[in-house]
């Protein structure tokens, strides 16, 4: 019983690091990711043009 009570509250906080840290809206990873990326492609776009 106490293993599957640690098991789920890992679960649990694995789940909100994840939350706090790559989804976070605005400031998040993936947020970054996509800025940089929106970035990247405006400046090969006026390479092309």
């Amino acid at each position: 019983m106490r293993n599957i009570l640690m098991t789920v509250m890992l679960l649990v906080v694995v789940v909100l690091l994840f939350n706090s840290i790559i989804a976070q809206d605005g400031t998040g990873t993936k947020a970054q990711i996509q800025s940089q990326g929106d970035a990247a492609n405006s400046k090969i776009n006026t390479l092309l043009q």
